[in-house]
């Protein structure tokens, strides 16, 4: 092999090495950044053909409709919980903040927070559904799958998660 040649091929290896390395450590960055949507029956009893479950500390988003009954308010701070119920189960949340102005019981909402222990999201931000013009697809399929009856039907199928 002639020396020009060789020197191409090798600056050509560095470049594909640099490359990816660059790719690899973006990703590892993004990594801790992706929120994976969850209901609460994927929450409880895993998502997926693997049955991944969410872990204590991770960041996630979960959607469902608020259980009537269930919201609770600190009168001497923000605080305030809830629980987000589908047609397999119900998770507990936890919120300090204002909550959006269409936020109320039996409404659909989606929560963005931490998975903490005891199947309990802290959330940091709480988003409720305006109308039915538009829904994300990932939450307008659990909708349906997850939502065939009338609220009052899956009113205390909470599964355990009894942190109000």
């Amino acid at each position: 092999m002639n020396p020009r040649r060789k020197k191409r091929l090798s600056l050509a290896l560095v470049v594909l090495i640099g490359l990816g390395l660059s790719i690899s450590l973006v990703m590892y960055a993004l990594r801790s950044n992706i929120d994976l949507f969850y209901t609460p029956s994927e929450i409880l009893q895993g998502k997926g053909e693997n049955h991944e479950m969410p872990t204590v500390g991770q960041r996630l988003r979960i959607g469902g409709m608020v259980m009537p009954g269930s919201v609770k308010r600190d009168p001497k701070s923000l605080q305030v919980s809830f629980k987000i119920y589908d047609a397999r189960g119900a998770i507990a949340v936890t919120y300090n903040g204002i909550l959006p102005d269409l936020f109320r019981e039996g409404q659909g909402v989606v929560a963005q927070g931490v998975m903490e222990p005891g199947n309990v999201v802290n959330a940091i931000q709480v988003l409720a559904k305006h109308d039915e013009k538009y829904v994300p697809p990932e939450v307008a399929d659990a909708m349906k799958e997850n939502h065939k009856g009338p609220a009052s039907a899956y009113v205390g199928n909470d599964k355990g998660n009894d942190r109000s």
